[in-house]
Order: structure tokens, then sequence, then C-alpha cells
């Protein structure tokens, strides 16, 4: 299945926190993609038996060790971040705006609401992001 990212371009996109049409295994790890819309069996279930859970990660648990090492070097070797609809508060996720700003990017942040990010930045604009990136990509 190709996600929005994808749809839209974007090569080695990174998803830190796991994706929602991602099913893991509770018993075995197993992950596979979810094609089942709706779901044939309340809870999903594995061809191990093991019962099938959302491949996200959920607070308190460890974002994926790979994925964010890769993560923080984009970061550092960025020349611009876009930063968008977030509350900038939720680490250690919202430290990557801080980590590229402190490599050398030049960081901006598109949001209906300012964040702490807001004021630190080299540009915010208050907006939807619906209507915001097109009129940037204009």
């Amino acid at each position: 299945m190709r996600w929005l990212h994808e749809l839209a371009g974007s090569r080695n996109v990174l998803r830190v926190h796991g994706s929602i049409w991602m099913l893991r295994c509770l018993a075995c790890g197993h992950e596979e993609e979810n094609q089942r819309s709706p779901l044939l069996e309340i809870p999903p279930r594995c061809t191990c038996g093991g019962m099938l859970r959302p491949g996200v990660v959920w607070f308190g648990e460890s974002l994926p060790p790979d994925v964010w090492k890769a993560a923080e070097a984009a970061a550092r070797w960025c020349e611009l971040l876009l930063v968008i609809g977030t509350s900038a508060v939720v680490y250690p996720a919202a430290g990557l705006a801080w980590l590229a700003k402190s490599s050398g990017a030049r960081v901006m942040e598109i949001n209906v609401a300012e964040t702490p990010l807001s004021r630190e930045i080299d540009e915010f604009l208050l907006g939807p992001s619906g209507e915001l990136l097109p009129r940037l990509i204009a």
C-alpha cells in the first residue's frame, strides 16, 4: 500500500511513530500490511494465533531505534525542515526541529495555532496546512 507521502512523490519516508496501516503481532512480532477494511475478525489474529495490533508507537513505548537514528541524521543534514500541524511538545520527536535548527537548517512551521517552537524558528505561518502549502508551492 502506498501512503500519502509516497503518492505525493516523497522517497525515504521515515515513520517515526509507525503506521496505522501496518499490523504487528503481540506474540511473534510479525508485521503485515493491513489490507482488511473492515477487519474480518475483532480482534484481528496473526497466522500464529497471536493478536494483531496497530503498528504505531503509543505513549510510553519506545520509538523504533533504526528509524529514530535515521530521523536524527536527516534533521542534522537538512537545509530546510517543515514542521506542520504539531503541538511541538511531545518528545523526543518535537526535538527534531531544535536539532535541525542547531545544525544550521532553516525551520518553518505551519500550524493553526502557535506552539513553543513558533517564536524560536525562522518562519511561522498561521493557518491550515491545506491552504498554506499549495500557496507556498505556487
